[in-house]
């Protein structure tokens, strides 16, 4: 293990001065485990990574896509392994407790504070690339698209036409696909398949601007890097911009990116885009990044007051000069690749998911205005109940980048009744501070980027006990469970790709609590099958359900499924919307069928399961285990 140096907690973005430190001791990196479609049986050992093997989708020590090295075998002594929550094809096993405690005593670099040090070092020789003194300007100015698919409002892109534009160049967009990244990540096909559409209409409209989108497939994803590098050298760019990804990889690869440019005499300049505020700025009375979301919401309420133009519109690009389109004709001729095997979709699936979710930048600004204008008067009131279809539904959008955030918490302050962020119309606040999580959890993945190595924030709770029972997690994915609300949500879920905040937080506490099970396996389900699917979001929702994450619910909170449903669900029209075995059943027993003899007698009939656990021998259960493992010894 390499010395412990003290390091900064955090560094602003405008102050990059991290040291320049290699962790090689083997930190998992980012994001997790189970391939993109779920295995037909889950919680069994792939007969394949029970031996060590050689493979080149591995991840090496610094988090990034490496060349073959030696793949470690299962550890069988590991539940969570055998529960394949490991996939030991991309990435190494969770992150021990004691390296947490490293982050957490500043002790390891986060990756953000590298890459501030190498942009740091690097600025003279990138501002002389930048101005031309050194070797001139180059042919265009290159932006690429990652999650930010979209023309307005776009920091990378506008800052990038507004260089191009300075030099009398033009620019050229690029879109790479790495369906091993993909794969590493999680990424739903449902979500694959938006991108793919929402770059289809990205194309179309940069097009209109006389701006190519180059579009590529890079198989092998270890080689991403490597070709973003090979064609701007190839189209003699000297200035590539780009947008931030908050993962540990993704940071890790820009890190590596403004190294590998500056070889080629090239500018690599990523731009924070995806926060309103950028992760880092915040910070508590002593210096250190907030773990709970109340005084972190008041203090980014109240540095955008005195930073509004954080949430300035960004300009959005000018067209190309003339001349440009013919000269580099064939960059207009790129085609969207189809989805890959492992993200199919069936052609019912596709009709179901086009329907429910328009994709591309104008359907977002669309949906966004619709509630603005017709929803969110009621969004406080109403937001709760998932029958009512009163929230924004433009989380997809966000997930992708055809919406910036900071677009969406402007357009509220500018449908409010004052510009205040935290006054106004209760629902304008109420929605503003929803959409504020987004920022929130992001700030917490840069700090505490442990929580990208299989290991949860309060990794002290990875002691706990929990259940790795196959038939309850099958029944739990299924919407089998016997609580009428959990297998409404988990239906909803794997018919429109979607569920419902609340429902999320009902149906992972079950997971959870009542079936103890490893919260791990439930976020990689949401995150493999969501629309929206955002590791930092999804992270965090899950942290907070199972009580293992930042800013938690405690543990000796339960949710009651019976009582949350007749809560929210009063008449019991998203049920009866949902488990049609239950549709006949009468009033208030639709929220818990087999204690009611009529009722018991339908569901029964129509071969609905009866509870697979009893809920107070599964409360008491979850206390004991709870107590038992935060009271052992951390490894």
């Amino acid at each position: 293990m390499p010395p412990k140096r003290k390091l900064r907690s955090s560094i602003p973005p405008n102050a990059a001065s991290a040291i320049n430190y290699t962790d090689a001791s083997g930190d998992a990196p980012n994001k997790r485990s189970r391939i993109s479609k779920p295995l037909p049986k889950s919680f069994t050992i792939t007969p394949a990574a029970t031996t060590s093997t050689k493979t080149t989708a591995h991840s090496d020590s610094n988090g990034a896509p490496g060349e073959a090295i030696e793949q470690q075998p299962f550890d069988h002594s590991r539940p969570e392994e055998r529960a394949g929550i490991v996939d030991k094809r991309y990435y190494p096993s969770e992150i021990s407790n004691e390296r947490c405690a490293m982050y957490n005593a500043d002790e390891i670099p986060r990756p953000i504070e590298v890459l501030y040090k190498t942009l740091d070092e690097t600025n003279n020789v990138r501002e002389a690339i930048r101005t031309g003194q050194s070797g001139g300007s180059g042919s265009a100015v290159l932006h690429w698209f990652k999650r930010d698919l979209r023309v307005r409002d776009n920091t990378g892109l506008s800052k990038a036409a507004e260089l191009a534009k300075e030099k009398g160049v033009g620019v050229i967009g690029v879109w790479l696909m790495s369906p091993q990244d993909w794969e590493a990540h999680l990424v739903s096909p449902a979500k694959c398949d938006f991108e793919l559409r929402s770059v289809e209409l990205l194309r179309q409209e940069l097009s209109e601007l006389d701006i190519p989108l180059y579009i590529e497939t890079v198989t092998e994803r270890k080689n991403v890097e490597r070709r973003l590098v090979q064609l701007a050298s190839e189209w003699h760019v000297k200035n590539v911009f780009c947008n931030l990804e908050y993962e540990p990889d993704e940071l890790r690869r820009e890190e590596r990116l403004v190294r590998n440019m500056l070889e080629g005499g090239i500018n690599f300049s990523p731009q924070h885009d995806d926060c309103a505020v950028p992760p880092g700025v915040l910070k508590t009375g002593g210096g250190k990044q907030y773990a709970v979301y109340s005084p972190w919401f008041r203090q980014w309420i109240s540095y955008l007051h005195s930073h509004p133009h954080l949430l300035d519109e960004r300009p959005i690009p000018a067209t190309n000069p003339a001349g440009f389109r013919e000269k580099h004709r064939h960059l207009f001729d790129a085609k969207v690749p189809e989805l890959p095997e492992s993200k199919s979709l069936t052609d019912e699936e596709k009709t179901t998911l086009h329907a429910l979710w328009p994709a591309g930048e104008a359907a977002a600004l669309d949906r966004l205005e619709h509630f603005l204008a017709e929803k969110v008067g009621d969004y406080t009131a109403t937001r709760n109940f998932p029958s009512l279809n009163s929230t924004g539904r433009v989380s997809a959008h966000h997930a992708a980048g055809t919406l910036a955030a900071r677009t969406s918490v402007r357009s509220a302050r500018d449908a409010n009744s004052t510009k205040k962020l935290d006054g106004g119309k209760e629902g304008v606040r109420g929605w503003i501070s929803e959409v504020a999580w987004r920022d929130f959890y992001r700030h917490v993945l840069v700090h505490w980027p442990y929580i990208c190595m299989n290991k949860p924030f309060k990794y002290e709770y990875t002691n706990i006990e929990w259940e790795y029972n196959d038939a309850h997690f099958r029944a739990w994915t299924k919407g089998r469970t016997g609580y009428p609300i959990v297998d409404a949500a988990m239906r909803s879920l794997n018919h429109t790709a979607y569920m419902h905040n609340r429902l999320r937080m009902i149906t992972a506490s079950f997971l959870a609590k009542h079936l103890l099970l490893d919260w791990r396996l439930g976020e990689q389900y949401f995150i493999t099958n969501l629309i929206d699917g955002d590791f930092a979001s999804n992270n965090g929702g899950w942290g907070f359900s199972s009580s293992t994450g930042v800013d938690p619910q405690p543990y000796f909170r339960i949710f009651n499924p019976w009582l949350q449903s007749e809560r929210f669900d009063l008449e019991g029209t998203f049920i009866r919307t949902w488990v049609p075995e239950l549709k006949d059943v009468v009033g208030k027993a639709i929220h818990n069928p087999y204690a009611d003899k009529v009722a018991s007698g339908v569901a029964q009939k129509n071969g609905y399961p009866r509870p697979i656990v009893e809920h107070k021998m599964a409360r008491e259960r979850c206390l004991e285990r709870f107590k038992a493992g935060i009271g052992r010894e951390t490894a």
